[in-house]
């Protein structure tokens, strides 16, 4: 057996997983019943340099990555020794270029919130090229009935996606530029980046979950969008190797842990968390209730191509079988409920449900959430946040339970239009994220929906998802199905009546309607978003 070692054997071995995400990182120690035996955070600090730019500092990143690794291990009593592999979540769409000889970046990270890029979208989707893209991908399809061209015929560009904030960096730092002339020019995404640190710039690689959210990657062809790039002026010569999602991908430098560590996955953390929910069906659907919301159905061997702004992914690829997801999303959900307590509505963001049930229902006060627009099925940028329905009788209770419902109805709002687009029939759904803990949010989201909705025990699945698929490319875990029985559920909520019987009920839908109401009334209200 070994000699003892803080009550474990010295073989017995465990899965790291780090996940990045938009304000914190996060390592956690998994062992095979996917407990967590240890765990670190550190927070991640953006930096704003100027109005509209949202930057995070490499090496800030880079030392707190390090750090909570170690401070990880070390909560957990084990030995760096005994860690079998490493598996990597990041947010996706953040991006930095850098020299591939020095490894100095030419500028900081360039997060999806940043939008220095916002006059190069407007500019390019008004564009004359942009119209006659369109018009030549509509008669492409026409032609070949091919659902490839029917999305480019449908593609827009947002400062959330990486090709424009990429084109604006091109144009504007100068030895970037000089950099792309002389050959050497790395770009990535974060996970790029920790690869790149990790192995002492022996690897420049992504993998698929990751680069299929940049939108300079191509979901139908599985590479780079040779087409997008040469729009673009993009060099596909910076970009970096895509990879199987579960792939060796390198191993840690010893002088940063001590000892080498493979690492065994890199993953998008939207895609990360609906693997680490065990979404692994057609028809499985996770959302993901944080600073906003994530909704993403599993499609299965296909990407979907969608008219009402779904988002098509690769989902994962492990061996030769990829899975794609169609995502849907809602900003300012976590942001609604900050904002409310910033305002004082309430003191303990744990009251918010006990707040929202005090009260029958909002007095007819409904809550538009769109402080960054409407997103699918609206899409609509230039839409404002308001409250409607205000009168002498509403009470912060009533305006709390005003913000929570509308919370609830953008999720029926998304699982409509993914229901009616996909045309998959749903097999289960799972909720994660801060705001899932809300019972409140929870049971009416069951009710409008009608159906069941599953709650994880604990609700880090982007780190257990890429710690999952570590641990699948060691054998540390067999298959799937052994990972299906991992899993455990804190709540299930159950929809208190059918959803014919709600309809008939009429009381949610005569809410549902006048909230659709103030959404249209709160649509087109500025200038420019």
């Amino acid at each position: 057996m070994g000699t003892q070692r803080n009550g474990f054997s010295k073989r017995e071995t465990f899965i790291l997983s780090v996940d990045v995400g938009t304000t914190s990182i996060r390592c956690h120690v998994y062992d095979k019943s996917a407990s967590i035996r240890g765990s670190c955070s550190a927070k991640v600090s953006l930096l704003y340099p100027q109005p509209g730019w949202v930057e995070i500092d490499p090496e800030d990143l880079w030392k707190g990555f390090v750090t909570v690794v170690k401070g990880a291990v070390q909560d957990s009593g084990l030995q760096m020794c005994q860690m079998e592999s490493l598996g990597i979540s990041t947010q996706r769409a953040t991006f930095i270029t850098w020299d591939r000889n020095t490894g100095k970046p030419f500028h900081n990270f360039i997060t999806w919130q940043d939008l220095r890029a916002a006059e190069l979208v407007r500019s390019w989707n008004r564009s004359c090229t942009m119209k006659t893209v369109h018009g030549v991908m509509k008669m492409l399809h026409f032609l070949t009935r091919q659902k490839r061209f029917l999305a480019a015929s449908l593609v827009v560009f947002t400062t959330q996606h990486v090709s424009l904030r990429l084109v604006w960096a091109l144009n504007n730092i100068p030895q970037l530029r000089q950099a792309v002339e002389d050959d050497s020019c790395y770009f990535g995404t974060i996970d790029t980046w920790l690869l790149y640190k990790l192995t002492k710039g022996l690897v420049h690689a992504t993998d698929y979950s990751n680069a299929s959210a940049t939108a300079i990657f191509d979901s139908y062809q599985m590479c780079w969008s040779g087409f997008l790039c040469s729009l673009l002026s993009i060099p596909l010569s910076i970009l970096p190797s895509v990879q199987n999602t579960s792939h060796k991908f390198g191993t840690c430098d010893p002088s940063i842990f001590g000892v080498p560590i493979p690492v065994m996955s890199v993953m998008a953390d939207q895609q990360a968390a609906m693997f680490g929910e065990c979404c692994f069906d057609i028809g499985d659907v996770k959302i993901t209730m944080g600073t906003g919301t994530f909704m993403n159905i599993n499609t299965g061997n296909k990407p979907h191509t969608s008219i009402a702004g779904l988002y098509p992914l690769v989902g994962w690829k492990i061996g030769a079988d990829v899975v794609y997801l169609a995502e849907g999303n809602a900003a300012g959900t976590g942001a609604a409920i900050k904002w409310a307590q910033d305002l004082e509505l309430f003191s303990d963001v744990k009251e918010t449900g006990a707040i929202a049930t005090s009260v029958e229902d909002s007095d007819g006060v409904y809550f538009v959430p769109s402080f960054s627009g409407l997103q699918a099925p609206l899409n609509d940028p230039k839409a404002c946040a308001s409250f409607m329905g205000l009168k002498p009788s509403t009470t912060k209770r009533h305006l709390v339970r005003a913000i929570l419902e509308s919370i609830a109805f953008r999720n029926k709002q998304l699982f409509e239009i993914m229901l009616r687009e996909t045309r998959i029939p749903i097999t289960k759904i799972r909720a994660d994220g801060g705001v899932c803990t809300n019972n409140f949010i929870m049971q009416l989201t069951a009710d409008l929906l009608g159906r069941k909705i599953e709650r994880p025990s604990h609700f880090d699945m982007s780190c257990l998802g890429a710690a999952f698929v570590a641990g699948l490319g060691t054998g540390y875990w067999r298959n799937q199905e052994e990972l299906k029985k991992l899993l455990t559920t804190d709540q299930q909520f159950l929809p208190r009546r059918s959803k014919a019987d709600w309809d008939k009920d009429g009381r949610y839908r005569g809410v549902l309607q006048s909230w659709e109401r103030a959404l249209q009334r709160s649509m087109h209200w500025y200038s420019q978003p």
